[in-house]
């Protein structure tokens, strides 16, 4: 569902009785007369009305918010040569279709009260070469297409920000904004690094995201321009972002981290440290990992949801590691509490595969099933267990 976004700028019932009637009558009455004086009616309009009962207190029902988010949107060339298949057949988009290939998933996007995405890769100009693995450059068209499969927001920041320079960080932004999609993460200006991006839902609840990287993959950023891509070592780390977030009035505030060690179903070191840093700011509600290209543990830290690694929503990595062609996209539930906080009432996660594309067999994304089921089911209980976390 499209919510608000903002930088830094953000029946009950009552009963009702009708007077009553009454008929009020006198009878006068003398022991000695042997009939009786007639009884004289009291005018209808003449009877006092009585006054409404108050009306019943009811609490009003508690604000709730659903957020969707899922794996890593890694597009190598065989992603968008799929695309271009499916757009010759269809005639669909421009130069690319990419609709049959999530066709499964979108009505779990759209059904949310927010949806967020994790764009690892800038987008090239219009009329730019475009590039994959190692350093990548996606098709522009992709950013209209995310805007219209109801993503509300995409996180950009990866260890792929920098792969087009600060222009590519600033064309990701300008095609996003232009789809109408919220970009955290990454920034074309050092104000828009100050301002938190808080987006409102349609019943008001106001959603903070913060966002930062790792790494860049050894690039640097130039000169004057250190501000462009949130990493975790900053000082203007992710509890800073986070509280300003909360200082500007969001209600909830979800932190996404691009972490870990490539391939690894397990969280490292530096992983399990942060994820405890993270949870104990009561700024921070939710934690949501990408980067490690396979489903991480879903667990509890601090008493608050963290997701390790959502794995990949769509890649083709190496066929040696079918792991890296499977994802979860996660659904939690958040209620409103009596003193204005918010927690996790409903956690959840959808389990996802996709074939590797050759030319007639186009990428589908479907539900896991049979060994990629079992993998992934096994890699979402890792280490902690997952405690009231369900499988739709």
């Amino acid at each position: 569902m499209r919510t608000h976004a903002t930088r830094n700028r953000f029946n009950g019932r009552m009963r009702m009785t009708g007077a009553a009637l009454a008929l009020v009558a006198a009878l006068v009455a003398t022991g000695c007369q042997e009939t009786p004086a007639p009884v004289q009616p009291v005018a209808v309009d003449s009877v006092p009305t009585l006054a409404p009962p108050p009306p019943t207190s009811q609490a009003p029902a508690p604000r709730t918010v659903s957020l969707v988010m899922g794996g890593d949107l890694l597009w190598h060339n065989t992603v968008w040569a799929s695309a271009a298949e499916d757009h010759r057949r269809t005639g669909v988009g421009d130069r690319y279709d990419f609709d049959p290939m999530f066709a499964w998933l979108k009505p779990v996007i759209e059904s949310a009260d927010l949806a967020i995405c994790h764009e690892e890769v800038p987008f090239a100009s219009p009329g730019e070469r475009l590039s994959s693995y190692p350093v990548f450059r996606a098709p522009h068209q992709i950013a209209g297409w995310i805007g219209s499969m109801g993503w509300d927001a995409c996180t950009t920041a990866s260890n792929h920000s920098l792969d087009d320079g600060v222009e590519g960080v600033d064309e990701t932004a300008d095609l996003l904004e232009a789809a109408g999609v919220a970009h955290v993460g990454t920034f074309r200006s050092p104000v828009e690094r100050r301002a938190p991006v808080i987006l409102t839902t349609a019943n008001g609840v106001r959603v903070g995201i913060v966002a930062a990287t790792y790494g860049l993959n050894g690039f640097v950023l130039p000169t004057g321009h250190e501000y462009a891509v949130s990493q975790l070592g900053d000082a203007d780390g992710l509890l800073a972002q986070a509280r300003r977030a909360r200082e500007a009035g969001a209600d909830i505030v979800v932190a996404h981290v691009h972490w870990g060690t490539e391939y690894d179903h397990l969280p490292d070191a530096t992983q399990v440290a942060l994820a405890r840093g993270l949870t104990a700011s009561p700024d921070i509600d939710l934690v949501l990992g990408e980067h490690a290209h396979v489903v991480q543990p879903v667990t509890k830290v601090n008493g608050k949801w963290v997701v390790y690694g959502l794995g990949n929503m769509v890649a083709q990595s190496e066929l040696e590691r079918p792991s890296a062609y499977e994802g979860i996209t996660v659904h939690f539930d958040l209620t409103e509490q009596p003193d204005g906080s918010w927690l996790v009432t409903r956690a959840s996660y959808l389990p996802t595969q996709w074939n590797h594309y050759s030319g007639g067999d186009p990428i589908r994304i479907r539900h896991a099933t049979g060994s990629h089921l079992a993998s992934v089911r096994a890699a979402v209980g890792g280490v902690g267990g997952n405690p009231g976390l369900q499988e739709d």
